[in-house]
């Protein structure tokens, strides 16, 4: 450890511009990993709010919310439970006057469900007719109120905002809760004998008792939304790629300093220094490097999010950035291998020789 920060201190400029590396990619991986569980939550926020383990939508439906139907007959048959709600989904675009255009997604519930019983509400209260509804705190960023009357898509009929609550996005679509009666209404299904689009259950086994319907684990369900794998695959590939990078420039910067310092270390040799003792002076370097460009980079993370908008999807899992900060420490000591192996069998002979 002696002879690795006497070195650093030796040779400033190098090694700060590999600190400075370092620092870029740490701070390019946090940075993609908070908008990548910042666009997951805003697929889920809702169905986690919900605290659901599965969910039951029609068969034929492709395990699409906006696609499943369930007919009065099928909810009887379910034997719905405390446990169980039936929820109806539309997309729907919500609009007033003086106020900007929202795209959201519809959510019809029975105001004696767990869906909507236990919604908790930021501010304003619970709607109690199917003339009121409960947004998404996404409209009240934009611009939108309690006691605002909304329009949705092309009805007449308006709607009043009564209260707001937060996390409440599906598919990155924020969300707008109002009766099953309201839902019904905007389907154009006022007339047919349908209660809803699915059933979700706090319980992972349940049986809807239809041939006609399936359970699903909401684990699956959530997998199945328009583009939530695709988009963690993406970010997981980048975060990956980025991780090889990092280890690739440590292994790179190092070879080339170890073989400019080549004599010096020979000459350690032949004084009698053991080759254990210089490789791992390497590896001590190679792990500074990473801690200090570790610390930099979520210095300069925690200042970002400070700062950024709330518009922008992000959030820091502390666990999962622990992990990737060990996984960067790993790479920078699988990276310092190749140069500590040419310390470790080289010749002092040929070396001073030469």
């Amino acid at each position: 450890m002696y002879l690795a920060l006497k070195e650093i201190r030796h040779e400033k400029l190098r090694y700060g511009l590999i600190i400075s590396m370092i620092v870029l990619i740490a701070y390019l991986i946090f940075i993609l990993t908070g908008l990548s569980f910042g666009l997951a939550g805003e697929n889920t926020q809702a169905i986690e709010s919900w605290n659901v383990k599965s969910i039951v939508l029609n068969k034929d439906s492709n395990v699409s919310l906006s696609q499943s139907l369930i007919t009065d007959d099928q909810a009887k048959k379910a034997s719905l439970s405390a446990k169980q709600a039936v929820i109806g989904s539309t997309p729907v675009v919500a609009k007033d006057k003086g106020q900007k255009k929202i795209s959201s997604t519809f959510i019809g519930a029975k105001k004696d469900q767990f869906i909507l019983k236990n919604l908790k509400i930021s501010s304003g209260r619970r709607a109690r007719d199917s003339q009121e509804v409960v947004a998404d705190e996404k409209f009240k960023d934009e611009g939108y109120r309690l006691g605002d009357k909304i329009r949705l898509n092309s009805s007449d009929q308006q709607y009043q905002i009564v209260g707001f609550t937060k996390n409440a996005k599906l598919n990155i679509s924020p969300i707008i809760y109002g009766s099953t009666g309201t839902w019904k209404s905007l389907r154009g299904m006022t007339n047919a004998k349908v209660t809803g689009s699915a059933i979700v259950s706090k319980t992972a086994k349940y049986d809807a008792k239809d041939t006609h319907l399936k359970t699903y684990a909401i684990s699956y369900f959530i997998s199945k939304l328009p583009g939530y794998s695709a988009q963690n695959t993406t970010f997981g590939f980048m975060i990956g790629f980025l991780m090889i990078i990092s280890l690739i420039i440590i292994a790179v910067f190092l070879y080339i300093l170890t073989m400019q310092a080549l004599p010096i270390y020979a000459v350690l040799r032949a004084q009698g220094i053991p080759a254990r003792t210089l490789a791992a002076t390497i590896t001590s370097q190679s792990l500074i490097l990473m801690v200090s460009g570790l610390v930099i980079g979520a210095a300069l993370t925690a200042a970002t999010a400070s700062i950024i908008p709330i518009g922008v999807p992000m959030s820091f899992d502390i666990p999962v950035l622990t992990w990737i900060s060990i996984g960067l420490l790993i790479m920078g000591f699988i990276g310092s291998a190749i140069p500590a192996q040419k310390i470790a069998t080289v010749d002092p002979v040929k070396v001073i020789g030469g």
